[in-house]
């Protein structure tokens, strides 16, 4: 969503620059201020002045609020907590099992026997208080492989919030750097449209002392009236991106954020093997994925030690201040329980056969993401590369944008080129600056991509 939205603002960077250009192959002045002193906005010109309404906002700054604001983040930490409460609910499995009980009958005194049950009922009137343990002794494994895996689960957890907290960060870093990218086309828009109306105070002079015709004034009020039509694009465009960062921040409220500028980051190396074998061995989500897969497997042992025998200590004991004459005051009693299961109408062949299968699909989702890390390692370092290389093009482009319209117009003030050469090397030159101040948060933002993809993104 993110990297879309930074395309349509660079499609409306390049639209931009043709609607201003597009009317200007027919009007020119010989005595027109020369283009090549259009301001350009500087990277942190562009993003960091700051009117007093607007909230001055560093990347840091952006994301330590996302980190601490984001829904998503927060939902992920409490499953996180969730998962390793699982733990102590699979040890309890290990520890004596205690039970109360308060009892209290009014029976008739022939009570003996009742119906629904196979051995002999006696019942009789009583109130009686006392209680009963339960000790596991031994399961034969089944417990120990569930702790088993609800810790890998826990700990798999932990990884799913790192993946989503990189997510997080890559968001907000996206969102950023397309506010700033959206701001200095919009500074460069806004530089456009002065530079117009001072040719249009310019030609209307002329025109008074009849040195230029009104047709070339008609054409210059059109020329600054799509130069503001194009401002007006911008600012809703820049509105647009600051919706983007605040939500990437998990903040409701609107705010004006005054972005301030990033050094760039340096340029990949030549080649991905090597970027390749850090984002295996870094990435949490395929760290996750392998920890769901161990979870699997000895949820899967676990199942299969539900056919061995259970082994279990028994103990009860209390009083029996109301009892019948038969019966003593006090009752205690101790014993071992071995619980064989015998048939269970294939109830625990089939939960195991289920608990292998599902962890032989989880190693295979583990070894399909390791598949998608590679691809998308390569595919994150070409963009880098290339969005690299386009910073020193797009700046050679404008250095020879600007010596081109210089070498226009002094061949128009000389009679040599015509008014279509002249306004072909404005409109040139135009392109060139709204590209190039785009190219440097292109390179910031596919860095960010590649960072993730790398799972190194902090």
């Amino acid at each position: 969503m993110r990297c879309s939205f930074l395309r349509e603002i660079v499609s409306f960077a390049s639209l931009t620059a043709l609607s201003l250009g597009a009317v200007a192959q027919t009007a020119a002045a010989p005595n027109l201020p020369n283009p090549g002193t259009i301001p350009t906005p500087s990277p942190s010109q562009a993003s960091s002045s700051s009117s007093p309404t607007n909230q001055v906002l560093t990347l840091a700054d952006a994301e330590a609020r996302a980190l601490k604001n984001q829904p998503r983040l927060l939902a992920q930490q409490f499953r996180a907590e969730a998962a390793n409460e699982r733990i102590t609910e699979s040890r309890s499995g290990y520890f004596p099992q205690m039970f109360g009980n308060l009892t209290a009958v009014e029976a008739n005194g022939d009570t003996a026997v009742a119906a629904g049950a196979v051995t002999t009922s006696s019942v009789s009137t009583r109130a009686a208080g006392g209680g009963s343990l339960v000790q596991l002794i031994t399961d034969f494994g089944h417990t120990s492989n569930l702790v088993q895996s609800a810790r890998f689960n826990a700990q798999a957890a932990g990884q799913d919030e790192e993946s989503v907290r990189q997510a997080v960060l890559m968001n907000v870093q996206e969102a950023y750097f397309a506010a700033q990218a959206a701001d200095s086309v919009r500074k460069t828009a806004q530089a456009v449209l002065d530079f117009r109306s001072v040719t249009l105070r310019q030609l209307n002079a002329l025109a008074q002392s009849q040195l230029r015709s009104t047709l070339d004034v008609q054409f210059a009020q059109v020329m600054v009236s799509e130069a503001e039509l194009a401002v007006v694009r911008a600012e809703s465009t820049v509105q647009k991106a600051q919706a983007q960062l605040a939500e990437s921040m998990g903040e409701e409220g609107a705010s004006n954020y005054a972005l301030v500028d990033e050094p760039l980051p340096p340029s990949p190396d030549s080649e991905p093997s090597g970027y390749i074998q850090q984002a295996i061995a870094d990435r949490p989500d395929l760290k996750g994925l392998r920890l769901h897969s161990e979870s699997a497997s000895h949820e899967a042992r676990a199942e299969t030690d539900r056919n061995f025998p259970s082994v279990t200590a028994l103990a009860s004991g209390g009083e029996v201040p109301i009892h019948d004459s038969t019966i003593h005051r006090d009752y205690g009693a101790v014993g071992v329980n071995i619980n064989i299961p015998i048939f269970t109408g294939g109830l625990y062949t089939s939960r195991a056969a289920e608990a292998r299968l599902e962890a032989k699909a989880a190693d295979k989702d583990a070894s399909l993401r390791e598949v998608e890390i590679v691809r998308d390692v390569r595919m994150a370092w070409a963009d880098a590369r290339d969005a690299y290389l386009q910073l020193d093009v797009t700046q050679r482009l404008v250095d020879q944008a600007n010596v081109a319209m210089r070498l226009a117009q002094a061949r128009y003030d000389a009679g040599l080129g015509s008014i279509v050469e002249l306004n072909q090397a404005e409109l040139n030159q135009t392109s060139a600056l709204i590209t190039a101040a785009s190219a440097r948060f292109d390179y910031l933002r596919s860095m960010t991509a590649f960072q993730f993809a790398l799972g190194d993104l902090h």
